[in-house]
């Protein structure tokens, strides 16, 4: 499977003279020499109609000595949106050069692709008319706070009062280049809701500079798949729980600094220590914090054949988990999945879970139930929070998990069939953790041109304060079907009128990172 990954490993930095220090550039990697004719690399893109143009014939680095007064030199990280083209022998999407760096949002057209024009004098090109996609993160003193420069291409229609032709907005804005034709004009609808018009149809043209924002990536974030994902933010690293079927080992986990870049972590149970009374069917696992410790939920199979909800406790979020010996919940006949744990603004703990009755022909309740303060067994009566009674569900109502925002909390769970393009993610509302809820009318994520039935998510805080959501699909053409996995995707939340949403997901060209 293609991984469209942003790749963060240096390949070019160009450094020049610092204070009093020296800078010299060392090139290593085919042809041994940066650039053509053995001269330095001067250009992302340079030259060429249309072509990436002069790049680096091997991956560069430079080795830089630090001025009198010893301190290093600040850098600029310049990477490209995925309509970049890259010169020979530059397969990663960013450079990082030495001092500060900077554009002005132009993007100009040059045959049948595009290009830009930083302050170093260097021109990547871009596949397409209208196509540059950048942002710029620096060291350098005076670093924005992150901020979308929006340019409008020569066909925009400006507000009255309006002679920029471009818009500095706080925060991240995108677009997925969808442009609409009004009569005899054009629009283009951005994740903020505004809706820039141009003349003549097909006519959308826009340009993107994020500055401090912190890059761009692009789905699938966990390319080799990662089922039924659940996210724990703990302190400054994030860790996720796949669901592991019948493997070996049970829920593989991963952590990441800013939930884009995964690093494997070992498993909540190794093969040795898998729970006794658990025999298969190692489901959609989620590790939380509670109290000094941390509390992992999750699905097996039960040695009576019933589908179960477990729990195992750690002193770190990594483990070693121990099981606590036998199911938090079970069903002499009917089963019980996909657990989630929340905490209301009052210090209760609550489990939720959903009631497998799709199995058997029946309506799929999701379940609220206090839990003791130390998140492993059960207290008082369940509560029904939701069920399947909207006609885009079909026969399943599943995956919950709850957030507390400005005041309410938010159920997000998923609705229909996980094997095909139904598959989608609803969300509900209420003042209490235990309902009652109010749903939304329709979906807030579902299957698009680039990703199939998108589902089971974890809404998170983003290290900028953002809310962020992390679910699974399908890439289209490998959908359930031998060997096919459930990639790890990542998008933005925003909210509005009291609602969440996610605006032009699921995403497929590369977005600023949340």
């Amino acid at each position: 499977m293609f991984d469209r990954r942003v790749v963060w490993l240096s390949c070019l930095v160009l450094a020049w003279g610092c204070g009093t220090g020296a800078a010299t550039l060392h090139t290593s990697g085919s042809g041994g020499a940066a650039g053509t004719g053995g001269a330095p690399a001067t250009s992302a893109g340079t030259g060429g109609t249309g072509g990436p143009g002069v790049g680096a014939s091997g991956a560069t680095t430079a080795s830089v000595t630090a001025g009198s007064g010893g301190a290093p030199p600040c850098t600029t990280r310049v990477s490209y949106g995925d309509a970049w083209i890259h010169p020979a022998g530059h397969p990663d999407l960013f450079d990082d050069v030495t001092g500060p760096l900077t554009w002005d949002g132009t993007c100009t057209d040059d045959g049948g692709n595009s290009f830009a024009v930083l302050s170093n004098g260097w021109k990547p090109y871009f596949t397409g008319p209208a196509a540059c996609l950048l942002a710029l993160d620096t060291t350098c003193p005076g670093a924005p706070a992150c901020t979308t420069r929006i340019t409008y291409g020569a066909a925009w229609l400006p507000p009255a009062n309006h002679p920029a032709t471009y818009d500095d907005v706080p925060g991240r804005v995108w677009w997925d280049r969808t442009c609409t034709t009004q009569g005899s004009d054009s629009a283009a609808v951005l994740s903020n809701g505004w809706a820039p018009h141009f003349t003549g149809a097909g006519a959308c043209a826009l340009s993107f500079d994020y500055q401090g924002c912190g890059g761009l990536y692009q789905n699938a974030v966990i390319p080799e798949g990662c089922a039924d994902p659940g996210v724990l933010r703990d302190g400054s690293t994030y860790l996720v729980a796949c669901t592991s079927g019948d493997d070996a080992d049970a829920f593989p986990l991963r952590t990441s600094p800013d939930l884009v870049h995964w690093t494997a972590a070992g498993y909540i149970f190794p093969s040795a220590r898998k729970p006794s009374w658990a025999m298969s069917d190692f489901w959609a696992p989620e590790v939380h914090a509670v109290g000094a410790g941390y509390v992992a939920y999750f699905t097996a199979r039960h040695q009576d054949g019933i589908l179960s909800i477990g729990a195992a406790t750690a002193t770190s979020s990594l483990g070693p988990f121990t099981d606590v010996g036998q199911p938090l919940v079970h069903d002499a006949v009917m089963g019980m999945i996909d657990p989630t744990e929340i905490e209301d603004g009052s210090g209760n703990r609550y489990l939720v879970w959903k009631e497998d009755g799709n199995a058997v022909g029946k309506p799929t309740p999701i379940y609220g139930q206090a839990l003791s303060p130390d998140g492993t067994a059960l207290v008082g009566a369940r509560t029904t929070l939701i069920t399947n009674d909207l006609p885009w569900e079909g026969a399943v109502v599943e995956g919950p998990w709850i957030v507390a925002h400005g005041g309410s909390y938010y159920l997000f769970y998923s609705g229909n069939s996980y094997a095909n393009s139904s598959y989608a993610v609803g969300v509900a509302r209420s003042a209490a953790v235990l309902g009652p809820y109010q749903k939304a009318a329709a979906p807030i994520l579902a299957t698009d041109a680039g990703w199939v039935g998108p589902g089971h998510c974890s809404v998170v805080d983003t290290p900028a304060g953002d809310t962020a959501i992390f679910y699974h699909a399908w890439e289209p053409g490998h959908v359930n079907g031998p060997g096919d996995v459930r990639v790890g995707m990542l998008d933005t939340v925003v909210w509005s009128g009291g609602w969440p949403a996610v605006p032009e997901a699921p995403s497929v060209g590369s977005r600023p990172v949340p």
